[in-house]
């Protein structure tokens, strides 16, 4: 499987498809972020836009290879492997982007509630922060996974649907992002770090069944 990894995570680094996803998420902060905001608001904003940049990318993973080499790489390790090798990728891809962006966001951003008259301790906040980023790369996975070849094989379709099934993850109440999420903003209210660990474990869960379904459709898909 390590084989798997660093092929594709050299497909992906050669490929420079990732440099749009990367490019928007920083424009998305650059946007939404300032120095001095609530840190609380400032996390969960952070997080929740790495959840369409997670189910892009894992698009982009999946996709990265001609039919002919991936039908290669699915004979010698079985198409499973290979797909599921893809969508790790795609996730770590996601997951460091996002972990780089939330600590910054906490060091640049106030200790204070949203109304900046509680004082908000820093790293409690921002390690709740990380396990939220941690939850959207997790459900952006799961939407691209679900949302890309094999399960959606028309580019017409898969897109438009990638982009709506992230939207409402954001912001669907039950969605686990949108739970952890609500929660940072919450507690930005309140001047309390939550820390979202439950929606963490519903996000792996969810995550781990939508790849097993889209792992389980590339042995009866061809690209």
């Amino acid at each position: 499987m390590r084989a798997l990894l660093r092929y594709q995570a050299a497909l992906l680094a050669r490929s420079q498809r990732w440099l749009p996803p990367f490019i928007l998420y920083a424009a998305f902060l650059g946007i939404g972020v300032q120095g001095g905001q609530p840190i609380l608001d400032s996390l969960g904003y952070t997080a929740a836009a790495l959840l369409p940049v997670a189910a892009w990318l894992v698009r982009i993973c999946v996709t990265n290879e001609p039919p002919a080499a991936r039908s290669c790489v699915s004979a010698a390790v079985g198409p499973g492997r290979a797909h599921l090798a893809a969508v790790l990728v795609a996730l770590a891809a996601a997951a460091a982007l996002g972990m780089l962006a939330t600590i910054a966001v906490t060091l640049i951003s106030a200790p204070a509630s949203a109304d900046h008259e509680m004082r908000v301790p820093r790293l409690p906040a921002g390690a709740a922060g990380l396990l939220a980023t941690l939850a959207c790369a997790l459900l952006g996975t799961a939407v691209g996974a679900l949302t890309a070849w094999p399960v959606l094989r028309s580019t017409g379709r898969a897109v438009p649907t990638m982009l709506l099934a992230a939207l409402l993850s954001v912001v669907v109440t039950g969605s686990p992002a949108q739970a952890a999420v609500s929660g940072l903003v919450t507690g930005s209210r309140s001047g309390t770090v939550p820390m979202p660990v439950l929606p963490l474990a519903a996000a792996v869960l969810l995550t781990a069944a939508a790849t097993a379904v889209a792992c389980a459709l590339t042995s009866r898909r061809s690209p």
